[in-house]
């Protein structure tokens, strides 16, 4: 009876405290309507790279991918004045005016071919009676960002597929249409571009990387291929493989060397991108479970360890971008670069303090670690911005460098020795 009792009178109460107080509220003059709510932010498209920025963190806030010029460079435009390399090494322009200019390659008859993300046309650089000049070899493509070549023929990997032109070089004035050899890749646009180059066992290898900045994938993605010529015979190579877009294969062991960028939005410290080396078929280095041989990422790492996966050899500075990359086996440069790897950094954009930027030189220790990682190619960023952004490195024939610039659209070309001047 108590608790019916309390219950009842509780209800008394309740019933004089609402009348009493809609009273008081009647009485009071209307209230101004209330502000609209702020309007929600626009959905971010699948694969964003601004997907998990922090939406606390003003910091954050203000980091996004940097735009380039829309146009290239003309060459008398070109930061040539303000890039700094070791004593003895000397660079020059080796060709301008190719909108974002990326991977390349050097046919046999000494044509540079040069490759792009962002435009739909592969360029060709023509040595020709001392003279070079540069030709639209391709049009009409899909981000054509990797480029390989093998006795006299182009191979062209757009977004989605692989494609050749066989004799190019015969026909640099009127080139065939590219011939399809291989299409079973995803058309995802995050890390959808391609590096592809061809190993000692004559195979091509091609990187399908993330659908996003740090997402758990299927059996399609995070890993590097490698098909036959004629495009049959895939295989998985490596897997755990954020974003590679640069690989080469150690002179001396045959083993493959790759770099690999970091997930986004961790931190701006964390994590490294990587230089990692494949030792057997089938290797995983970790993504997105693990970053740089020992960061368990925060989001699919629970449950893991990083020990299960095969950590890198070197660790290339966090959020620097480290893409194409290539052993030296040239002769024109001092000994101590002789089968050392040049990395092209094209740079940061998710840090507050820019990095990267550069080309650096990988030294190796007999087992095929990292000796030590050095400053080569600088002076790309200046007052926090960007006046140039390398993206591959190519040892020529002759032992010079050429590095590509998809900031200005350009390809410079390093050499070491006493520099000429006309007249002398």
């Amino acid at each position: 009876m108590t608790i019916y009792a309390s219950a009842r009178q509780a209800l008394l109460a309740g019933a004089f405290f609402g009348a009493f107080t809609l009273g008081a509220v009647a009485q009071q003059p209307a209230s101004p309507p209330a502000a609209p709510a702020p309007a929600a932010a626009p959905a971010l498209p699948p694969g964003s790279p601004l997907i998990g920025r922090p939406a606390d963190s003003p910091a954050a806030a203000k980091l996004a991918p940097v735009a380039a010029p829309p146009i290239a460079s003309a060459a008398d435009k070109l930061p040539t004045a303000k890039l700094k390399l070791p004593p003895g090494f000397n660079i020059e322009v080796y060709a301008a005016g190719m909108a974002n200019a990326r991977s390349m390659r050097e046919g046999d008859k000494g044509t540079v071919f040069v490759g792009s993300r962002l435009v739909d046309k592969v360029y060709a650089v023509v040595n020709k009676e001392g003279k070079r000049s540069v030709k639209v070899l391709a049009s009409g493509l899909y981000r054509p960002n990797g480029l390989a070549f093998k006795d006299g023929t182009l191979y062209i990997a757009e977004l989605s597929k692989i494609s050749k032109i066989d004799k190019v070089e015969d026909n640099l004035d009127n080139p065939p249409k590219p011939t399809m050899i291989y299409d079973n890749l995803p058309k995802d646009e995050a890390h959808g571009w391609k590096f592809i180059g061809i190993g000692p066992d004559n195979k091509l290898y091609i990187p399908v990387g993330q659908p996003g900045n740090n997402v758990l994938h299927d059996d399609a993605h995070g890993q590097i291929r490698r098909i036959n010529l004629d495009g049959s015979g895939a295989e998985v190579v490596a897997k755990g493989v954020r974003n590679t877009v640069g690989f080469d294969w150690n002179p001396e062991t045959k083993q493959l060397y790759f770099t690999d960028n970091g997930r986004d939005w961790l931190s701006e410290s964390v994590p490294e991108d990587e230089l990692n080396r494949v030792s057997k078929v089938g290797e995983d280095f970790g993504a997105p479970y693990c970053y740089q041989g020992n960061v368990l990422d925060a989001d699919f790492g629970w449950g893991k360890s990083c020990a299960d996966y095969t950590a890198p050899v070197g660790l290339m500075g966090p959020h620097t971008a480290a893409l194409g990359m290539r052993f030296y086996t040239g002769k024109m440069f001092p000994a101590a670069y002789k089968d050392a790897i040049f990395v092209a950094r094209h740079g940061s954009w998710n840090k507050s303090a820019k990095m990267g930027g550069d080309v650096v030189v990988v030294k190796l220790n007999k087992d095929g670690t990292v000796k030590s990682t050095e400053p080569f190619l600088t002076g790309f960023i200046e007052n926090n911005n960007y006046v140039g952004r390398p993206v591959d490195v190519l040892p020529m024939k002759d032992g010079s460098l050429l590095v590509s610039d998809d900031w200005n659209g350009a390809v410079y070309r390093i050499t070491y020795g006493k520099q000429k001047v006309a007249g002398n």
